[in-house]
């Protein structure tokens, strides 16, 4: 096993849940306190950064904070270590604990935020509520030796490209006949200087995200035998990798709004929910954003969900839900607790895979401001 810094470990994370994702304006994910040049041994993975979640890292020994909620949300005008804000980053930075934070890119990511609560809650058949990212997907064609074909077909499909679906290492070969005089100074793989030379070649076809055109094509480059090799890159109409806010399923079973309420207090591990809706309806297609999810109502409309589950409902939206006839079930904010377990599950299964020597601990610190009688 390898020790690591923090460097590191935010690659492994960013690896699943890049920044490119997030989907708020000016959202305040990365590093927010702290370095990452230094060694880490133990991350502590928590909701929100408190004084006690920040006494806990102190006490555990860990020397960075993986954090859903961002420390510092909005632009600082002071830091003053008599004010309540002040004194915890003074506790973090004396203590040299880090602080990450991953907002809105966690919401979206595949195994982030909201598909930990979509599997809290069972849902089968998902989908996006509604699209915040997608890549264009780009086009490599390139010119190649009959007998070199297969080297860099095996090459391009290594470095990602020609992955279609559930399919990869797809490809397309056309036969051919390629042309070209060598000039003076040149190092021909085939052919002569000055002379027109004809060579058997294929031209082989692959598809790939706008994301790794870099990998791709140094891939190209560096298995293709000639000096300067002939080849295209043409942006397509498709895109690729879509993903987005939101999730919309099914339940295993059909239930009414109420029996759906308890479910949710019983899998969410909430003490209350509000609602809005007939209690004795049915309800079976689920649409579901962590955290404050107020302007997505109508999005879960066309969706065709039976009931959208959101926190932080507002009094006028919940109208405007009422009026569109869109059940809701509120569990507040706190629900995105999920994210502790999944967060430091999928990053510790990340770190082992490539033999880093870290440990992801999860915060026992109950955020939760509300109590409720």
């Amino acid at each position: 096993m390898k020790t690591v810094n923090g460097q590191e470990v935010i690659q492994v994370f960013e690896s699943w849940s890049p920044k490119k994702l997030a989907c708020m304006d000016n959202d305040p994910i990365g590093l927010a306190i702290g370095t990452l040049n230094k060694p880490v041994n133990k991350v502590l993975v928590t909701l929100d950064v408190n004084e006690a979640v920040a006494n806990e890292a102190i006490e555990k020994g860990c020397e960075l904070i993986i954090a859903h909620h961002p420390p510092i949300f909005r632009r600082l005008a002071n830091i003053r270590t008599d004010q309540p804000a002040g004194r915890l980053y003074e506790k973090l930075i004396k203590h040299d604990i880090a602080v990450y934070a991953a907002h809105t890119n966690l919401d979206v990511a595949e195994g982030g935020v909201n598909d930990l609560l979509a599997d809290a809650l069972q849902l089968k058949n998902r989908s996006i509520l509604e699209e915040t990212y997608a890549e264009n997907l780009l086009k490599l064609a390139v010119f190649i030796p009959t007998a070199n074909a297969e080297a860099l077909r095996e090459a391009l499909a290594k470095a990602g490209a020609g992955r279609i679906g559930d399919y990869e290492a797809c490809s397309y070969t056309t036969t051919g006949e390629g042309r070209f005089r060598a000039l003076a100074g040149a190092n021909p793989f085939v052919g002569s200087v000055g002379e027109l030379h004809v060579e058997e070649e294929v031209k082989v076809e692959v598809v790939f995200p706008e994301s790794i055109k870099s990998r791709v094509l140094k891939a190209m480059l560096t298995s293709h035998p000639y000096e300067e090799p002939a080849y295209d890159v043409i942006r397509l109409e498709q895109q690729t990798n879509v993903m987005g806010l939101g999730r919309v399923g099914y339940l295993t079973q059909e239930m009414t709004l109420q029996q759906f309420a308890e479910f949710v207090k019983q899998q969410l591990d909430v003490p209350a929910v509000r609602i809005v809706g007939d209690l004795q309806s049915t309800v079976s297609k689920v649409a579901l954003v962590g955290g404050d999810g107020n302007k997505y109502i109508y999005a879960a409309k066309r969706a065709g969900a039976d009931v959208f589950l959101t926190g932080d409902m507002y009094f006028h939206t919940a109208q405007d839900a009422q009026a569109i006839d869109l059940q809701i079930v509120d569990p507040g904010h706190h629900v995105e607790k999920v994210m502790i377990a999944g967060v430091a599950k999928k990053m510790a299964e990340l770190c082992e895979n490539k033999k880093y020597l870290v440990e992801f601990v999860q915060s026992t610190i109950h955020t939760e401001p509300f109590l409720f009688v």
